[in-house]
């Protein structure tokens, strides 16, 4: 091997961008794949996406389909879209063949209907067919959730023929994932499970009706939430799932709940910031920036409006100054406060652990919360502004405005979701703006309209 080609395949702490960038220009597919295939997925995928738009499809493009496909699968969905929508049907179709079917599902469903019809019109009609039934599901459902690939036999199979296959074809047994063997009947329908300690140990003339077990299993449309509790209650590898004819339609599996209820709670974060979709910076940056504006343009129209209460006492800031230094601070505390209400609600929502109906039980128990901590703070914050300034009446007014905005700031946090929930709006994008506007707003108004009250006494 000459010196070379031994440093396109010795990794390294940090990748060599510009080889990747002169194995591009030069076209040279095999020093390509040596260079990446040297890195961690991770890595891998990392440079690729340093590369501008045009050299990522070239990248793809010169790559074997195997380590393409493992690109793809290492990339987030909307990563791999875009990866994958610029090239030819029959290359896309050829690398979506490599990956399992809930990843080609996911991937199919965000194409646009033109490119996903030609797509799939280089496969057999049955892969097409399975795939178009794939990506119809909901993503949070077992449906969405499951793969196709299913280790399967009859109810006339014996342990022998099983254990023959194994050894027969022990080349495709990597895509069934760990699964135990699922016996059907005539009709397609799950009606056993076998373990590998029972094949192993069982004699080989046996039937597999004689060391099977009923099956646990679930329908296409069972829920994420209710696919954890199962997890959470039993030490399965898989579940089978079937169709509302009582066919089997495929497996989920631990790793791909798990999975799943990961990514919802770090879009449900991701919008309480305000960042909406999965966002990547190698994405386009008009995407990226009309994304981010949606929600602070929105953010920008509501603090003008909290700021206006602050218009309207105007004479009570210019008498007692120090009044100005308190303002952002019994804001942001109350905000603070509401926003912790405002994460138990999410998480109790997606554990469906509350609806839109215990609005009320939700109200009273933020409520108490919110009147302890916000007589704590409010005295705090009241003892250093009297400290401050020494006068009590200044330490009364703040620390009282903390308390009463406490109360609101947790109320309006654990009951909005519930609301926004109730009329179909996503309480994680919207309680964000609007607990900050309300906080914001309430706080200048308790700390101005009590300050009015006692200006006698502050000045």
């Amino acid at each position: 091997m000459s010196k070379a080609q031994l440093e396109i395949v010795q990794p390294a702490d940090e990748p060599d961008h510009g080889l990747t960038q002169e194995l591009l220009e030069a076209g040279d597919s095999e020093g390509l794949a040596a260079h990446l295939e040297a890195m961690s997925l991770s890595d891998a995928l990392r440079e690729i996406l340093n590369l501008n738009a045009p050299d990522r499809e070239s990248v793809l493009a010169l790559l074997p389909v195997e380590l393409a496909a493992s690109l793809i699968e290492e990339a987030p969905t909307e990563i791999a879209v875009e990866l994958l929508e610029n090239h030819e049907a029959e290359r896309a179709s050829l690398i979506l063949r490599e990956l399992s079917s809930d990843v080609q599902a996911d991937i199919i469903g965000e194409f646009d209907q033109e490119h996903a019809d030609a797509i799939l019109g280089e496969m057999s009609a049955r892969e097409a067919a399975d795939l178009r039934r794939l990506a119809a599901y909901d993503d949070d459902t077992a449906g969405g959730l499951m793969i196709s690939e299913v280790f399967t036999f009859s109810k006339k199979n014996t342990v022998g023929q099983v254990l023959k296959q194994f050894v027969d074809e022990d080349s495709d047994f990597e895509r069934y994932r760990g699964q135990h063997p699922y016996v059907l009947d005539s009709r397609k329908r799950p009606v056993g499970v076998v373990s590998l300690r029972s094949l192993l140990t069982a004699k080989k003339s046996e039937p597999l009706t004689e060391i099977m077990v009923k099956p646990m299993y679930v329908t296409v449309e069972t829920p994420l939430d209710d696919l954890r509790d199962i997890f959470d209650k039993h030490a399965f590898l898989g579940i089978p799932v079937v169709a509302q004819n009582g066919r089997l339609a495929g497996v989920v599996s631990r790793s791909a709940v798990d999975m799943a209820a990961l990514e919802r709670a770090e879009t449900e974060s991701l919008k309480l910031q305000g960042v909406v979709g999965e966002e990547i910076r190698s994405m386009p940056l008009g995407i990226r920036s009309r994304r981010r504006l949606a929600w602070l343009s929105t953010n920008i129209v509501l603090n003008i409006i909290a700021a206006s209460v602050i218009s309207a006492y105007e004479e009570t800031l210019t008498a007692v100054i120090a009044i100005a230094v308190f303002l952002p601070m019994v804001s942001d505390m109350s905000g603070c406060s509401g926003n912790q209400a405002v994460a138990v609600t999410m998480r109790e929502l997606s554990l469906g652990l509350v609806k839109p109906v215990d609005a009320m039980r939700v109200w009273l128990k933020e409520a108490s919360v919110g009147l302890i901590n916000g007589t704590v703070l409010g005295i705090l914050i009241g003892i250093v502004a009297w400290a401050w300034k020494g006068n009590i009446y200044l330490g009364l007014v703040i620390g009282l405005a903390l308390c009463l905005n406490t109360i609101i700031a947790v109320s309006i946090g654990g009951v909005v979701p519930l609301l926004l929930r109730r009329f179909g709006q996503d309480p994680a994008v919207a309680s964000g703006p609007l607990l900050t506007t309300i906080t914001d707003m309430a706080g200048f108004f308790l700390v101005l309209s009590l300050a009015s009250a006692f200006l006698p006494f502050l000045k």
